[in-house]
C-alpha cells in the first residue's frame, strides 16, 4: 500500500485564529486585564528603576470621547507602555476636569430648573452629572487598551484637589500676583460670566461698520485757524461695533501720524473733517464725496485734548494719544470706549479721572440707562437703533457692510462682548520674564512650540481668574463688612484649605464667613470683625492649571514631570495655565518636555462636522474594526500635523494589520513543537540566512527604540510593515518553509529555523506591545513558554535592546545583495511560468550568468541558493548569454526545466530519487528525515 508522506511533514499547527475578530475578542481580554490589575503589575515590576512621569491633561467630563480624545489617550498609553518596557517605572494617573459652565448648564437643563434652586442643590446635580460622564469616559478609555490607575484617578472636584488649589491661590496672593480690579474682559452675556482667552474662538461675522462724525467744540487753537468753521468741523471715527458708541469718552490719535483737515462738499453743504492724511482718500470714497481738498495738516500729538461733542449723549469726547493706533483701516481716529476694550481701557487709565469710565451694558448684554435712548435693548438691537439715530441726526458719514473675525464663546457659540467689570486677576506681568525663561528650559516637540509659547506669554494680558457661576472652586476671599475691603492672609487660606480638605468646597456654601475664618480675625484696614464671602468661583483653567501640584507633588512625589502631551490648542489652554501657575508658585515650568498633536480631519483634510456628514466617532471605529486598528491608525500618523481618518484609511490599515497578524500566525504554526528552553540552537550553529533574519529584527529593534524615545511612532509602523512584508513574508519565511516542513523534526537545520523565528516573534511582539496592545497579548499567550520571560503579558517584559554585533555592515550588505539577486530570479521565473516552461518554482533549474564580482558573492553560499530561490537546482556560470537581465549589475538569469525526478514528499526535482529502496519515490534527504 502506498504511504501517505504528507503525514510525515511538520505542517503548521496553531490555535491562533486567522481572523482577528477584534471587536468580539478584545472585551474578553480587557476583562482579564482588569481582573489581574495588569496596570499595577506593569508598574510594580519596575520598582526601583528611574521614574518617567507623563502627566495626563484632564479631558472635560461632559460627553462621550471623540477621535481627538482617543488619539490623545492612545498616544499617552503607547508612551507609558514603552517607558515601562525600556528601563523606567512609569505610573499613569488619568484625570478629569469636572467643574465649569458647560456642566452647570447641562445639569440645570437636565433637572429642568433655572432659578428656584440653592447653590448646594445645583452643585450636587453638577457633581452627579460630571461623575456620570467621567465614568462613561473611563470605560471608553479602558476599551481602547489604555492602562492606568483608573480606580483612583484625579478629579478636580475632589476635596484634596480643591484644598491644594486654594493653597496655591494663597501662595500667589501672598506674592502679590492676585488682585481685584475693573478691567474689560471677554464676557458671554448668554452664559452670564467672564471668559478666559482660552475659552474664545473666532468666526467670520457679517456687520455694518459706521463712519461717525464727532463735532469739534474746542479746537485748542489748532483747527479753526486753518480755515475750519465752528459747528461744521468733525473728527471722524470708524467702528464695527456700533453698540459701543454710548460708551465713547475719547478719540485716540497716533502721536506721530499726519492728520488732514479736509474741506468737503457733502450734498451741497460744506463740512470739515479730521482724518489721518494717509486714509483721507479712502474715507472720502466710502462717504461718496468727490469734491474735497486738504486745507491743512497737523501732527496727532498737536491735537491732544481737543474736545468734541458726543453725537447723541450729553458728554465730551476728548482727543488723546495712543501707540496702539494704526493706519491699516478706518480713519486713524480711533473710537475709544474704555469699558469695552483693553487698549481703550489702558490708554484712558492714564487720564482718569479727568476722562471717566462708563460701561452702559449689563451682564445680560442689554444696554443700561447710561446708554440713553437705546436702554433696555440688546447690543444687536442697539446697533440698529443707534445707526438709525445718527443717520437722522446727520452724524453718520458712511456705512460699509463687511465680514470680520469676531470672538465667540466656545461653549454656546454666541458672540461675546468686551465689558469692563470687577474681576479677580492674576498679574502675569509680575513674573512674565521668569515665565519666558522657563519656556526656554523646556524641550518642545515639535521645536516650533518654544517660539509659539514664548510669543503667547510675552503678548498675554493679565489672567482673569474669576467666574460668576456656582459650579467650581470658590475664590477664597472675604470682605470686611465695615470698610468693604477684601481679606486674604495665611490664616484665612489655611482655614479654607483645611475646611475643603475635610468637606470639599461645598462647605463654602454651608458656613458663614465667621464660621470659616479663625476666631479673632480682624480687618487689617479698619479692625472690623464681621465679614462676607466672595461669590465668584475660579476659572476652570486655574483648576486644571494646578493639577501639577496635586498629582505630581502630592501623589507621585516628582515635580516637574517628564512630559505633557496634548493637542496644539492647549498652547493657549492647559500648557499655558500650568506654566503660569507653576512659575508663580515655584519659579519653573511643571514639565521638562511638551509634545503637541494636531486635529483629526477627514480623508480629504476637512474638519469633521455633522453638516458635512463626515464625522466618525471613536466608538464606531472600535465597534466595527477593534481598538487595535484605531491604535494602529494612531501609530501610523505623523500626529504633530492634522491627522486624517476615513473608512478607506481604516480599511487600508486593516489590511496592514492582517499582514502583520498573518506573519505572527505563520510563525506560531511552525513553533508547535518548539521549547525555547530545550530546543534552541546556539547562534554559531544558525545558518547565515538565519543570522541575517535576526540582524534584520535587530535593526527593527533599533528603529523602534529610537522611535519610542522620540515619540515618532510612525517610524515603528513603517518599520514593522516593511519587516513583516519585505524581509519576512517575501523572503525569509518563504525560503525556510522547506526546512521547517521536510527536515526531521529534531534536526539541527529545523531547530535552527525555529530558534530564529521564535526569537523574531518574541522580539517583534515586544516591539509591538505598546501599539497593538490586544494583539500583542494574544500572540504572547500563544507562544511557546520560556523560563527567561514573563509569559503572562508582553508588557511585563522589556523591549530588547539593539545589539550592534548582530548587524555587521559587510554581512548585511552581502545578504541584501543576495536578496536583490532573488528578486531578479523571481522575475525570470515568472516569465518562464507565463511561457508555460514551468509551473511551480521547484520545477525549475536556474542558471546564473555572473560577473566576477557577483560570482565572488554567490559562490560561498552556492549550496544555499536552491533554498533561497525555492528551485530544484542552481548553476553558477561566469559570463555567458542569459535569457533575462534584471536590476542587479553583472547578473543574467536563464530558467530551464529542473533535472531529475520529482520527490513525492518535498516536491523538489533531484537525481537521487529512490536511493533508499524503502522509499522509492523519495529523495535521499526525505528518506533520511523519515528514518530519523
Amino acid at each position: 500500500m502506498a504511504q501517505d508522506y504528507n503525514k510525515t511533514l511538520n505542517l503548521p499547527q496553531t490555535d491562533f485564529a486567522m481572523r482577528a475578530s477584534l471587536p468580539q475578542r478584545e472585551p474578553g481580554m480587557l476583562a482579564e486585564w482588569n481582573e489581574e490589575n495588569l496596570y499595577q503589575k506593569m508598574v510594580d515590576r519596575n520598582e526601583g528603576k528611574p521614574t518617567y512621569i507623563l502627566h495626563d491633561g484632564p479631558p472635560y467630563a461632559n460627553g462621550d470621547i471623540h477621535l481627538g480624545t482617543a488619539l490623545n489617550k492612545v498616544l499617552k498609553d503607547m508612551i507609558v507602555r514603552s517607558k515601562n518596557m525600556t528601563g523606567y517605572q512609569s505610573p499613569y494617573i488619568p484625570g478629569w476636569d469636572t467643574h465649569g459652565l458647560p456642566i452647570e448648564l447641562k445639569a440645570l437643563k437636565k433637572v429642568g430648573v433655572t432659578a428656584d434652586i440653592s447653590p448646594l442643590e445645583l452643585r450636587q446635580h453638577c457633581k452627579d452629572f460630571a461623575l456620570y460622564y467621567m465614568d462613561n469616559q473611563r470605560t471608553q478609555f479602558k476599551r481602547l487598551g489604555v492602562l492606568g490607575d483608573f480606580d483612583n484617578p484625579y478629579l478636580t472636584l475632589r476635596p484634596e484637589f480643591e484644598a491644594r488649589q486654594v493653597e496655591i491661590f494663597g501662595e500667589m496672593a501672598k506674592k502679590g500676583y492676585i488682585y481685584k480690579g475693573l478691567k474689560p474682559v471677554h464676557w458671554c452675556s448668554h452664559c452670564g460670566t467672564a471668559l478666559a482667552e482660552a475659552e474664545i474662538e473666532y468666526a467670520d461675522d457679517p456687520c455694518y461698520s459706521v463712519y461717525v462724525k464727532f463735532e469739534v467744540t474746542d479746537d485748542k487753537g489748532k483747527l479753526f485757524s486753518m480755515g475750519a468753521v465752528p459747528g461744521k468741523t468733525y473728527v471722524v471715527i470708524w467702528t464695527t461695533t456700533t453698540w459701543t458708541l454710548p460708551a465713547n469718552v475719547a478719540i485716540c490719535l497716533g502721536p506721530n501720524f499726519d492728520y488732514a483737515l479736509l474741506k468737503a462738499n457733502r450734498e451741497g453743504e460744506t463740512e470739515y473733517y479730521v482724518v489721518a492724511k494717509e486714509l483721507a482718500a479712502n474715507v472720502m470714497q466710502e462717504a461718496g464725496i468727490e469734491e474735497y481738498e486738504i486745507i491743512g495738516t497737523v501732527k496727532g500729538s498737536e491735537l491732544e485734548y481737543v474736545e468734541c461733542a458726543h453725537p447723541f449723549l450729553d458728554r465730551k469726547s476728548i482727543l488723546i494719544l495712543g501707540d496702539h493706533v494704526t493706519l491699516d483701516s478706518g480713519t486713524g481716529c480711533v473710537h475709544t470706549a474704555p469699558g469695552h476694550g483693553m487698549d481703550d481701557f489702558m490708554v484712558v487709565t492714564q487720564h482718569y479721572p479727568e476722562i471717566p469710565f462708563t460701561v452702559p451694558v449689563d451682564s445680560e448684554g442689554r444696554m443700561t440707562e447710561e446708554a440713553g435712548f437705546s436702554a433696555g435693548l440688546t447690543t444687536d438691537e442697539a446697533s440698529k437703533v443707534i445707526a438709525k439715530h445718527i443717520h437722522e441726526s446727520g452724524h453718520l458719514l458712511a456705512t460699509k457692510k463687511l465680514r470680520h473675525q469676531y470672538p465667540h464663546c466656545w461653549r454656546c457659540k454666541e458672540p461675546i462682548l468686551f465689558r469692563a467689570t470687577e474681576q479677580w486677576f492674576c498679574s502675569v506681568d509680575h513674573f512674565k520674564d521668569e515665565a519666558v525663561q522657563a519656556v526656554k528650559n523646556v524641550k518642545w516637540i515639535p521645536g516650533w512650540g518654544e517660539e509659539r509659547m514664548t510669543q503667547m506669554v510675552q503678548e498675554r494680558a493679565d489672567w482673569c481668574i474669576s467666574r460668576q457661576r456656582n459650579w467650581g472652586v470658590p475664590i477664597p476671599v472675604f470682605y470686611c463688612k465695615k470698610c468693604g475691603k477684601y481679606h486674604i492672609d495665611d490664616a484665612s487660606i489655611k482655614a479654607v484649605a483645611d475646611l475643603f480638605r475635610r468637606e470639599g468646597s461645598d462647605a463654602w456654601y454651608k458656613y458663614s464667613a465667621e464660621e470659616i475664618l479663625p476666631k479673632g480675625t480682624t480687618c487689617k484696614y479698619c479692625g472690623g470683625t464681621e465679614f462676607t464671602k466672595e461669590t465668584d468661583i475660579m476659572d476652570v483653567w486655574f483648576d486644571s492649571g494646578v493639577t501639577h501640584a496635586s498629582v505630581l507633588m502630592d501623589r507621585l512625589g516628582k515635580w516637574p514631570c517628564d512630559l505633557y502631551l496634548e493637542g496644539a490648542d492647549q498652547f493657549r489652554g492647559w500648557f499655558q495655565s500650568s506654566l503660569l501657575t507653576a512659575v508663580a508658585w515655584k519659579g519653573q515650568a511643571p514639565y521638562k518636555a511638551v509634545c503637541s498633536c494636531g486635529w483629526v480631519v477627514d480623508g480629504q483634510g476637512r474638519k469633521m462636522s455633522k453638516s458635512l456628514g463626515n464625522g466618525i466617532l471613536a466608538q464606531e471605529v472600535v465597534d466595527e474594526y477593534g481598538a487595535d486598528i484605531l491604535r494602529l491608525w494612531v501609530a501610523s500618523s505623523d500626529y504633530h500635523a492634522d491627522i486624517r481618518i476615513s473608512k478607506e484609511i481604516l480599511k487600508q490599515l486593516s489590511e496592514v494589520y492582517r499582514k502583520i497578524r498573518n506573519t505572527a500566525r505563520y510563525i506560531l504554526g511552525n513553533l508547535f513543537d518548539f521549547n525555547p528552553d530545550t530546543d534552541s540552537v546556539a547562534y554559531e550553529d544558525l545558518m547565515e540566512v538565519d543570522r541575517w533574519a535576526l540582524a534584520k529584527m535587530n535593526d527593527l529593534v533599533k528603529v523602534a527604540r529610537e522611535a519610542y524615545d522620540s515619540f515618532e511612532f510612525h517610524d515603528i509602523y513603517h518599520g514593522v510593515y516593511n519587516f513583516c512584508i519585505v524581509d519576512m513574508s517575501n523572503f525569509y519565511l518563504d525560503i525556510i518553509k522547506d526546512r521547517l516542513y521536510t527536515e526531521a523534526a529534531h534536526s539541527l537545520s529545523r531547530r535552527a529555523a525555529q530558534t530564529t523565528i521564535y526569537r523574531i516573534l518574541r522580539d517583534l511582539t515586544l516591539v509591538l506591545a505598546p501599539v497593538l496592545a490586544y494583539t500583542a497579548d494574544e500572540i504572547w499567550k500563544s507562544m511557546p513558554k520560556s523560563s527567561t520571560l514573563n509569559c503572562e503579558h508582553p508588557v511585563l517584559n522589556d523591549i530588547p535592546e539593539y545589539d550592534p554585533s548582530l548587524s555587521g555592515q559587510e554581512f548585511m550588505a552581502k545578504w541584501d545583495r543576495i536578496h536583490a539577486v532573488r528578486d531578479d530570479v523571481n522575475k525570470a521565473l515568472e516569465l518562464a511560468r507565463n511561457e508555460k516552461m514551468i509551473g511551480k518554482s521547484l520545477e525549475a533549474k536556474v542558471v546564473l550568468h555572473c560577473s566576477d564580482e557577483v560570482l565572488a558573492l554567490l559562490e560561498p553560499v552556492a549550496e544555499d541558493l536552491p533554498m533561497v530561490f525555492i528551485t530544484s537546482q542552481v548553476e553558477l556560470q561566469k559570463g555567458g548569454e542569459a535569457a533575462f537581465t534584471g536590476e542587479v549589475a553583472g547578473l543574467g538569469v536563464t530558467v530551464m526545466p529542473a533535472e531529475g525526478e520529482k520527490c513525492e514528499r518535498c516536491w523538489a526535482y533531484r537525481g537521487d530519487i529512490g536511493a533508499d529502496p524503502a522509499h522509492p519515490t523519495l529523495c535521499a534527504r526525505c528518506a533520511k528525515a523519515i528514518s530519523e
